[in-house]
């Protein structure tokens, strides 16, 4: 699992779903050259080569109009999802179905988006409208036994990435009960209605892939999982409504709005007005936003940034936002390294005019309501950004909650925002605590107490006596995280009582 973990933190989730989605083709296209698909390799190469192109060429041209920051891989992904979904060309006509399909689905996230955010699953929605007006449907024929071991092994490696699995479960459980439900209700077999929904159905493509799209789906725990639970339970193909059975494609497009109302999305064009650094390695980046929007401290969002020669880990990077709600400007805390992805290269050169998105507003890694809780922070490296946030909003609101913040860093001159640490230990009584692993000197006047060392059980047990009190937050790289967690669970802290930051396609 080490390995598999390495090699998933450092492929976004975007570049894991194009891998997936182009092995599941492959595979088809040796099992029909074997002939046991009912599709030559020929017809799936060329549905996929034509879709590809359309999808292609269409976005361009929606992004030029628009003046839209694009990302190439979301076409080629949506491309890829309709290859999946539509039968294979087997005549001129086939072909106009594809144009159709293709061009509904890059539009609709332009034409049918509110605040630049579209609303629906850009293949469901469009492979609905075919059905609705042309009367032209797609056959999901992914949903085949003989690649459902691929479609498997690919989402569950998906799912591990983007942390969804309570979704998912929720929705298989869901949708395979009340199917099996119905269908006994009108005499069918348990056995034999699993059966066929497990083997022969969309049913584990449209956990893995349809459902858990971030730009469609809710991004926080909870409402996760009343979304997997409705999405399951309109499954089932003997639900209908006015003679109109459910099909995959609407029980996406009734999710997608129903996700849409209790999380309501955020899409800017935020401008670049002021870098900072503070250090060799860290710089925070300055936005100003379009308009003023609700967030929570600790949250995070998605950043789209078009560059030349993108690497594998894409044009899409999920960052904390190391601002306050009470602030007018949106930061971002960013470390580079030497060999830094061609994101963070193209965003140590931008410049006031340098267009990049910002979107998919989520994450619960947000403080709780109750101000008599006790709180500690324990923060490596760039993982400071979330505390910066939420001890910036303490102070301006003047809540003087009870918080220590446990600071690790391996370069002392790469330790960040002593201006908001130093105010919020001066204002609310905030404990903050430098813990220095690496050799050189610390900053001098640091608002805080230094210690050597990594963050052990020991030093938790010095600084915070009253540890067994206290909700603990933890962000940071991932092997920090997980030692440190594994530190608090020794010392005897129930899980529910440690929290970790979390950002989907983190890379």
């Amino acid at each position: 699992m080490k390995f598999i973990d390495k090699f998933l933190d450092h492929t976004t989730m975007y570049r894991l779903l194009l891998y997936y989605l182009a092995v599941i083709l492959g595979a088809a296209m040796l099992l029909g050259a074997l002939g046991y698909l009912p599709f030559s390799p020929v017809a799936i190469a060329v549905s996929t080569s034509y879709l590809l192109l359309v999808c292609w060429i269409t976005n361009r041209v929606f992004a030029y109009v628009w003046q839209a920051p694009h990302n190439p891989e979301s076409s080629l992904i949506t491309a890829l999802i309709l290859a999946l979904i539509i039968t294979p060309p087997a005549s001129v006509q086939s072909f106009v179905f594809l144009s159709a399909a293709a061009g509904l689905a890059i539009s609709s996230k332009y034409i049918l988006a509110i605040r630049r955010q579209h609303i629906f699953n850009p293949a469901a929605v469009a492979v609905a409208l075919t059905a609705l007006g042309a009367h032209q449907s797609a056959s999901w024929w992914v949903g085949n036994a003989r690649l459902l071991p691929f479609v498997l092994l690919g989402g569950l490696l998906l799912t591990r990435k983007i942390q969804r699995g309570q979704m998912v479960t929720v929705f298989i459980l869901t949708a395979t009960l009340v199917t099996t439900v119905l269908a006994s209700l009108h005499g069918a077999h348990a056995f034999g209605t699993i059966s066929n929904t497990v083997l022969h159905s969309s049913l584990f493509f449209m956990a893995f892939v349809m459902l858990t799209e971030p730009l469609t789906s809710p991004s926080r725990l909870r409402q996760q999982r009343w979304y997997g639970t409705l999405a399951g339970a309109l499954f089932s193909p003997q639900i209908h409504l006015f003679g109109i059975y459910s099909t995959p494609e609407l029980v996406l497009v009734i999710s997608n709005a129903f996700s849409y109302i209790i999380s309501p999305k955020v899409k800017l064009i935020p401008k670049l007005t002021q870098k900072v650094s503070w250090g060799p390695a860290v710089k925070d980046f300055v936005f100003t936003p379009e308009h003023k929007f609700k967030y929570k401290p600790g949250q995070y969002m998605e950043w789209t940034l078009p560059h030349d020669q993108p690497d594998n880990r894409g044009s899409r990077r999920y960052f904390t936002l190391a601002s306050s709600p009470t602030e007018s400007t949106l930061r971002l805390g960013v470390k580079f390294y030497e060999k830094s992805s061609s994101f963070k290269q193209a965003m140590w050169a931008m410049g006031r005019q340098t267009p990049i998105a910002a979107g998919q507003l989520g994450g619960d890694f947000t403080m709780p309501k109750d101000s008599s809780r006790k709180l500690v922070f324990i923060a490596g490296g760039i993982g400071i950004t979330p505390f910066r946030s939420m001890l910036k909003y303490l102070v301006d609101v003047g809540d003087k909650r009870s918080v220590t913040l446990l600071y690790g860093e391996s370069d002392p001159a790469n330790l960040a925002y002593h201006d908001v640490l130093g105010e919020a230990r001066q204002n609310i009584g905030a404990k903050i605590v430098y813990c220095l692993t690496g050799a050189a000197a610390p900053k001098p006047g640091l608002p805080g107490h230094v210690r050597p060392g990594q963050i052990t059980q020991r030093l938790i047990t010095e600084e915070v006596p009253d540890y067994a009190e206290r909700l603990f937050y933890i962000s940071g790289p991932q092997p920090m995280v997980t030692a440190t967690r594994d530190n608090l669970q020794a010392l005897g802290v129930p899980d529910h009582n440690i929290k970790t930051d979390f950002f989907p396609g983190y890379a």
